[in-house]
């Protein structure tokens, strides 16, 4: 059992240290700056060790009135979030300490990447929408400059393009929680909602209104159709390890927002059989192909991993807006299963481009004898995203198709389309990916001779590290779909 303000450390430990090394010149040099990082990143690993086997604990910050307590609270949700979004931010930060080294801006990138990750862990543990908003937005503004970190024209304007749509989807949510709160009995978080059905009804319509906007506004950060086009933009212009988080990480804090919004504040079942339920579903599912389908056509190769994540993002809220005990165990399944993979495919991106320059699919034909490690990891990656076992990708999918088979409340032909849409988006993946790795493996007799060129160990060691956790996980699943079938019996 730890004590109440222990659930600080993981927050200030990073915060604390981004500000030391953006404001101390001399801990910003290169030779202090990097160990001082990974060390960061390790110390918070270990730091939220006792967070993670400890019950449930609470945290009151402070408070903007009598009954708006900003305050900090574990659960199991938060602590799954929690433990992916840090063990993934250590390892792309050691990605970054040989990618970044001989470039511009490096200690401002360590500077905002060690902040970003104090937020975060805010935001996983915020006991209440309120203070859940506040981390969101500090969540914004940290990583905007991650996307700006090159300062191209093309990264500054992706940069303003990413911060004005997430300001505007963060004020949809803001809006809603203005609109819900003479509705609701508190702030706070809590299984199946804080809608208080006396005081709501004859406001039915308008409180769905405003929920299916907030989930619009959420699901801005994860990508989501309409408010989607952030993503694909800000990507190709990041370098690779933010490219890597903002893929793997950031769109969960979206789909955090998500599972918050519908299972911890208005409750799953108001929001079941209503047209808002059955408008976002489409939106989900539209967004499932659409990000698929241009990913096929994409020939940039960080872009194409853009559209796929688009697109496998909302497979995660896809399994959210099942309310069903085995589509939300799907989604989280997916959300671990998303984290790993597509941070392997886009350092394995950024590797590639850092030893060869090469930017476009067309260009990687005979990668694989330059550089098999790398594109090993690439493949294995690849299979598990299309969702073929033993990865953990597979396992994902299978709880999603169960999900949509057994949903309740909705039209009949909701439960054939989903699993329809979800397979045409496999297939769409399998043809944007492994085809990567047959012109990478498989070039042909006339292709030309390829030296050896793998990078170092601090950018081979976590693309190794996460592509075995995405098979492991995915022959060993039992203990991640016990936790999630846990939540969902909690919070439905």
């Amino acid at each position: 059992m730890i004590q109440s303000w222990y659930l600080l450390l993981p927050l200030l430990l990073p915060l604390i240290s981004g500000l030391v090394i953006g404001l101390v010149p001399k801990v910003g040099e290169s030779r202090r700056r990097d160990p001082l990082m990974l060390g960061v990143l390790a110390l918070n690993l270990a730091v939220l060790v006792p967070v993670l086997l400890s019950p449930a604990t609470e945290l009151q910050l402070f408070r903007l009135s009598d009954s708006l307590p900003i305050f900090l609270r574990t659960d199991d949700t938060g602590k799954f979030f929690a433990a992916v979004m840090a063990f993934l931010w250590a390892a792309s930060g050691l990605y970054a300490t040989e990618y970044l080294a001989h470039g511009e801006g490096q200690r401002r990138y360590a500077s905002f990447y060690l902040m970003s990750l104090g937020v975060l862990m805010g935001l996983c543990f915020a006991g209440s929408i309120v203070t859940f908003y506040m981390f969101y937005e500090l969540m914004t503004l940290l990583t905007v400059p991650l996307v700006l970190h090159e300062k191209t024209p093309e990264a500054v304007a992706a940069g303003i393009k990413y911060l004005i749509y997430s300001v505007l989807g963060a004020s949809l949510a803001l809006l809603g929680i203005f609109i819900l709160s003479p509705w609701v009995e508190t702030f706070s978080f809590a299984p199946g909602g804080v809608l208080n059905r006396a005081a709501l009804a004859g406001h039915e319509g308008a409180a769905l209104t405003t929920v299916f906007l907030m989930l619009v506004g959420f699901g801005t950060k994860a990508g989501m159709f309409p408010l989607h086009g952030w993503l694909p933009t800000a990507h190709p212009v990041a370098p690779a390890p933010a490219s890597a988080v903002l893929s793997g990480i950031i769109t969960k804090a979206g789909v955090l927002g998500s599972l918050r919004l519908v299972y911890c504040f208005v409750g799953a079942d108001f929001l079941r059989g209503t047209w808002a339920h059955i408008a976002w579903m489409g939106l989900t599912l539209f967004t499932v192909f659409m990000g698929s389908m241009l990913a096929y056509r994409e020939d940039l190769l960080k872009k194409r991993l853009a559209w796929s994540s688009v697109s496998q993002v909302s497979y995660v809220l896809f399994g959210l807006s099942t309310l069903h005990p085995l589509g939300l165990t799907g989604a989280l399944l997916h959300v671990a299963a998303h984290a790993l993979i597509k941070n392997t495919l886009f350092l394995s991106a950024g590797a590639i481009i850092h030893q060869t320059g090469k930017t476009r699919v067309s260009e990687l034909r005979g990668i694989g004898r330059r550089m098999p490690t790398v594109m090993i990891c690439f493949t294995v990656a690849s299979v598990g995203l299309v969702g073929i076992p033993p990865c953990l990708g597979f396992v994902s999918k299978w709880y999603l198709a169960q999900g949509a088979m057994a949903m309740t409340g909705l039209p009949a032909f909701l439960s054939y389309l989903a699993p329809a849409v979800l397979l045409l988006s496999a297939l769409l993946t399998a043809g944007y990916l492994l085809v990567v790795s047959l012109r990478g493996f498989f070039p042909g007799e006339d292709a030309p001779a390829e030296q050896r060129d793998e990078p170092g160990w601090r950018m081979l060691a976590p693309l190794a590290v996460l592509a075995v956790l995405s098979v492991l996980l995915g022959l060993f699943p039992g203990g991640l779909i016990t936790l999630f079938g846990n939540i969902a019996a909690t919070v439905l």
